[in-house]
């Protein structure tokens, strides 16, 4: 039986009866089905998940929020341990992230399911689905650091979907990847409680968070969520010591008012520092947005410009292949120091992350 077949067997095995509880036990016993972390027996043997900021009261034989997390006999486990639907080698920008080893390779991967509802996901087709419903890999964590090391890569890279939902992956995965010499990045939407964010902190790098909108308003409506528990994840891994970036991803008239922006920079400004790097991405249709045109360069340019004026150092151009806006450049002397095409790197002119031209030295995890 295939794994996702089997997966599939255990959630639709009816409590009580003695062959659900066997297909339990072979499931923990093989790995394919494994303890939650972060979860209380709230009412026995309904359980509350502590992962998120939903705390999802989960019954048995239920599903929380995120598709991922099912409640057998009063314990929960995750469907996404060691079953990730994407594998890919990416260059690391694409993560996004532009202050994390320009131009290296990382392995990138994912596992089906997510705890908000983007209408313009692109990714809509693994992250709005359970692991049951995807084609997965069988690819333990040690296999994912041999695939990793094998293709050259620099870094573990989990992005795609939210990697909080396979939160105990990946722990696991960034345990290794330290102990391998691979940095650990997380492109995430930032919902997580804190104490499982404190404790992901201790093996990640670096982790790019979204501000889908300075909206409490456009979370509500176009994420599903709310606007404080990204903000307060955020400043979370920035005292946690991980290396922050944010990106915005901007949509013509529901994020890109001169109001918004201002209150984002501000924000990063005050709770994260002028030196944080904010990527402004470019939308295009997806999913339940596939009407609305791209976003206009003029609105996006005119968003950076603003940033740029209000004193954050250093702010990105998402999406646009070519634009001057990819590339870093020094602050002190106004030299590019760092030139991108896409998600190509093209010229490199740090020295242990200093200017080759004035000696300033750059925040960031720069290539040796």
């Amino acid at each position: 039986m295939e794994r996702r077949e089997f997966l599939q067997t255990v959630l639709r095995a009816s409590l009580g009866v003695a062959a659900a509880c066997a297909l339990v036990d072979e499931a923990i016993a093989s790995g394919v089905l494994r303890e939650a972390r972060y979860y209380v027996k709230s009412n026995p043997p309904a359980v509350t998940c502590q992962l998120c900021p939903r705390r999802c009261y989960i019954e048995p034989g239920r599903t929380g929020h995120c598709r991922v997390r099912v409640n057998r006999g009063g314990k929960l486990y995750t469907l996404a341990y060691g079953n990730p639907c994407a594998v890919h080698v990416d260059p690391i920008e694409k993560t996004p992230v532009f202050h994390v080893l320009p131009g290296a390779s990382a392995l990138a991967l994912a596992c089906a399911g997510c705890t908000l509802q983007c209408k313009y996901c692109q990714n809509w087709r693994i992250s709005q689905a359970s692991p049951t419903e995807t084609k997965n890999y069988d690819l333990p964590p040690q296999a994912v650091i041999a695939r990793a090391k094998k293709d050259g890569c620099r870094a573990v890279v989990f992005s795609y979907t939210e990697p909080t939902m396979f939160f105990e992956y990946m722990v696991d995965i960034a345990k290794l990847a330290r102990k391998n010499g691979l940095k650990a990045v997380v492109k995430s939407c930032g919902y997580i409680n804190p104490e499982p964010l404190a404790e992901l902190s201790q093996y990640i790098d670096a982790v790019n968070v979204d501000i889908k909108g300075y909206s409490e308003k456009y979370y509500r409506e176009i994420c599903g969520a709310s606007m404080k528990p990204p903000l307060e994840a955020i400043k979370g891994y920035k005292q946690q010591g991980v290396w922050v970036e944010v990106t915005n991803l901007m949509i013509g008239g529901l994020n890109d008012s001169t109001e918004m922006v201002r209150g984002m920079v501000r924000w990063i400004k005050s709770n994260l520092g002028s030196a944080t790097p904010l990527i402004l991405s470019r939308f295009f249709p997806a999913y339940k947005l596939g009407s609305l045109p791209p976003l206009p360069m003029s609105k996006l340019e005119r968003a950076r410009d603003l940033a740029i004026k209000m004193g954050l150092q250093y702010v990105y151009i998402g999406n646009v292949p070519g634009h001057e806006g990819e590339s870093v450049i020094c602050p002190q002397c106004s030299r590019v120091v760092v030139r991108r095409i896409g998600h190509f790197l093209i010229d490199y002119d740090l020295t242990h992350g200093k200017c080759k031209y004035c000696g300033y030295k750059l925040p960031g995890i720069w290539q040796a």
